[in-house]
């Protein structure tokens, strides 16, 4: 995982209001047309404290279909131009720090295009309410449905279909023995 990081904001700003305020629509909607022009997908944004500093993660990857790997100097020069439209914007209100990373191997799966893209590949699901139940999932990822509505994922040859309007998180889950022999499919 790539990751270049720089302190951002004033140290005067409101102390009342913390950067864990901040409107994760209105950061993607300021930031997205940056990665892109870029051309990066934002994978993700999450802001929250980290060891007693509040932390904005912007996590990028290229577009499907391409195969090579966010590098560090790919994360440095984005970090410059998001920290330039974050300054100009101010779109959180206290001091914090800005990292922009590659999404790793266990990367999150947000968007049905992410899920479409991943087809075949072990994840882990949290649902927030629950199917028969059971919130928690791991297995394969078989599909995802016409009308984006839910996804399909076989847990020990059990297929559950997963309201997409439900889910918590997902992430994929790294094959690391495969990494290892270098056989790994890229994520």
């Amino acid at each position: 995982m790539s990751t270049s990081r720089q302190h951002i904001g004033d140290d005067s700003k409101d102390p009342s209001r913390s950067a864990s305020d901040f409107d994760s629509v209105q950061l993607r909607e300021l930031l997205a047309p940056v990665c892109e022009d870029a051309g990066f997908e934002l994978v993700e944004i999450e802001c929250g404290p980290n060891g007693g500093e509040t932390v904005l993660r912007v996590f990028i990857d290229y577009p499907p279909g391409t195969e090579k790997s966010i590098s560090f100097d790919e994360c440095t020069a984005l970090s410059r131009e998001v920290s330039a439209i974050l300054d100009v914007e101010d779109p959180i209100a206290s001091r914090y720090s800005l990292e922009v990373s590659s999404p790793g191997l266990d990367r999150p799966l947000r968007t049905p295009a992410h899920f479409r893209r991943y087809c075949g590949s072990d994840v882990k699901i949290q649902l927030r309410s629950g199917l028969d139940g059971r919130r928690n999932f791991k297995g394969v990822l078989v599909s995802v449905s016409e009308d984006d509505s839910s996804i399909t994922v076989d847990v020990d040859e059990t297929h559950f279909d997963l309201p997409f309007a439900d889910l918590s998180s997902a992430k994929l889950i790294p094959d690391w023995s495969a990494l290892m022999k270098g056989q790994g499919k890229r994520a």
